[in-house]
C-alpha cells in the first residue's frame, strides 16, 4: 500500500501547523476501512484497564488490519477515536502521545476525538461478544 499514492499532508497556507493531527491528507490507490477497534486483544479479552492502555492497544489493533492488507502506519489517512472521559483524555495526551509514537512514529493523520456516552455491558454480554470472536 505505501509507495506511490501515499496519504500526503494538506496544510493551508496562512494556518497554524496541528500538534498531534493533520487537518487533512490526501491519497489515491486502495482504500481500507477499519471498523470496531476498541482495547481488546487479539483474544478477544480486556487485559489492560485505563484508557491509555486500552487507547494502545486499539491503536494497535487498526494497525493489524491495516497490515493484514499490506499497509503500514504511515498509510493511515484518517482516524476516529471515541472516548467516554474527554477530561481523562485531556488529561492522559502526555501518555497517549508517547504510546501513539511507539506505535505510528512522527505521522498523523486527520484525526478525530469524540466525546461518547459509556456502553453499559452486562458480564455475560462481554463474555458472549468474548466466545463469539473464537
Amino acid at each position: 500500500m505505501t509507495g506511490e499514492g501515499k496519504p500526503t499532508v494538506l496544510q493551508p497556507a496562512g494556518w497554524p501547523a496541528p500538534r498531534g493531527y493533520a487537518n487533512g491528507r490526501r491519497g489515491d490507490g486502495e482504500v481500507v476501512h477499519t471498523g470496531g477497534q476498541i482495547g481488546w486483544d487479539e483474544h478477544g479479552a480486556f487485559t489492560a484497564p485505563g484508557l491509555v492502555p486500552q487507547f494502545a492497544q486499539a491503536l494497535d489493533n487498526v494497525l493489524a488490519v491495516v497490515r493484514a492488507a499490506g499497509g503500514e502506519a504511515a498509510d493511515v489517512a484518517r482516524l476516529t477515536v471515541y472516548v467516554v472521559d474527554k477530561a481523562e483524555y485531556a488529561g492522559a495526551r502526555r501518555e497517549i502521545g508517547q504510546r501513539w509514537r511507539e506505535l505510528m512514529g512522527r505521522h498523523y493523520p486527520a484525526i478525530l476525538v469524540v466525546q461518547s456516552l459509556p456502553l453499559k455491558l452486562s458480564q455475560d454480554r462481554l463474555r458472549s461478544m468474548q466466545s463469539n470472536r473464537e
